[in-house]
């Protein structure tokens, strides 16, 4: 195990942490902190009280602006007064002129350069500037270079970022991982379960689409979704097809609908990582994800893939995962492959990161 001095001032930007529930960043974030906390002393940085509900008991925080603020702007220097040696984000996005101290940011992917339409929960001003920023690469190579490390969730994104020359500071793989989401396994229905977002690049459509070949189905999409959205995707929709919208679950929810389901599905074009693959896998679920690079590095060889542009193929492989022989192999595969990716791992990888650049 990599240990540290108590000297050493290490600070967490926990400010993306969520108060109602996590998302993708939130959730990574604050998993992290959690694993970290018990190798390294740290300080978390929040702009809410309510944050603290998600991170681990009586850690110790600062209450500073809210990340999106024009007051991040002197952020380095109520860092450099509080003596940081070493700050760590779970993003890239933060003051950072006038630092004092190293500094690691993460980049988690590269979609939005490809797919520039910002998460809808963005206030405008925030969209308008996260549409320019995804303009041209050089804001993000600015930021980067002015770090002394970068961290990405995958192997493949790591590839994106030296392909496309996004920084010159080493870049280093702290994985996602899922959580334990304690699923009682019942007996397959003919359920085929989503969970993610709706973002054009989620490719939600062919899932909709390929129902017209899989009439005994039914899809169920479970993320939050706006109204507009989820009416747009009904256009979309074969006649007949049994396709429900929950509107978002809770994480026993989202455990029940794995327990009894055919297959977690997903049809991405693009991804960072795949979460919820990861998730179905170490429970027993299999899963039937579309066929890119990213999934393939996730799954491994326990992913039934598809064709993404081919709604029928999509079909093909759920139809092949009734067979006993071929879900029974799927499962053990994928327990196995999910055993790769822990919080504990990536904690590690992060603190020889820490060690690295705090030398």
């Amino acid at each position: 195990m990599i240990h540290y001095t108590t000297s050493m001032k290490v600070f967490v930007d926990a400010r993306w942490t969520r108060t109602d529930y996590h998302d993708g960043v939130s959730r990574y974030g604050a998993s992290l902190i959690t694993e970290l906390n018990k190798i390294q002393p740290i300080t978390v940085l929040i702009h809410d009280k309510k944050q603290l509900k998600f991170l681990p008991k009586n850690i110790q925080f600062e209450l500073i602006n809210h990340p999106v603020s024009i007051r991040e702007l002197g952020l380095p220097r109520k860092l450099n007064e509080l003596g940081a040696d070493i700050v760590f984000s779970p993003l890239q996005y933060m003051g950072i002129w006038g630092k004092k101290y190293k500094l690691v940011l993460t980049v988690h992917d590269l979609i939005y350069y490809r797919h520039p339409k910002p998460p809808s929960y963005l206030t405008w001003p925030v969209r308008l500037v996260w549409r320019l920023f995804h303009v041209a690469f050089w804001p993000q190579r600015l930021l980067l270079n002015r770090a002394d490390a970068v961290i990405t969730v995958s192997e493949t994104s790591k590839k994106y970022i030296i392909q496309h020359n996004i920084t010159k500071r080493p870049v280093s793989v702290v994985y996602n991982a899922p959580s334990q989401l304690h699923v009682r396994l019942q007996k397959p229905t003919k359920r085929l379960v989503y969970m993610g977002s709706f973002m054009p690049y989620k490719n939600v459509e062919l899932l909709i689409a390929a129902m017209e070949y899989l009439p005994d189905y039914e899809l169920c999409l479970l993320s939050r979704i706006s109204p507009a959205r989820e009416k747009e995707l009904v256009t979309h929709a074969p006649k007949d097809a049994q396709i429900s919208f929950y509107g978002g679950v809770t994480d026993k929810q989202y455990a029940d609908a794995l327990g009894q389901c055919h297959a977690l599905v997903t049809a991405s074009l693009e991804e960072g990582f795949g979460l919820p693959l990861i998730e179905a896998m170490q429970e027993g679920v299999p899963v039937i994800c579309s066929d890119i690079d990213i999934f393939h590095e996730v799954a491994g060889d326990a992913g039934l893939y598809f064709d993404p542009n081919a709604p029928q193929d999509f079909a093909e492989k759920v139809h092949q995962l009734e067979k006993k022989k071929t879900r029974d192999n799927l499962v053990k595969l994928g327990k196995s492959q999910a055993q790769k990716f822990t919080w504990q791992k990536s904690a590690k990888v992060l603190v020889k990161t820490i060690k690295d650049i705090g030398r």
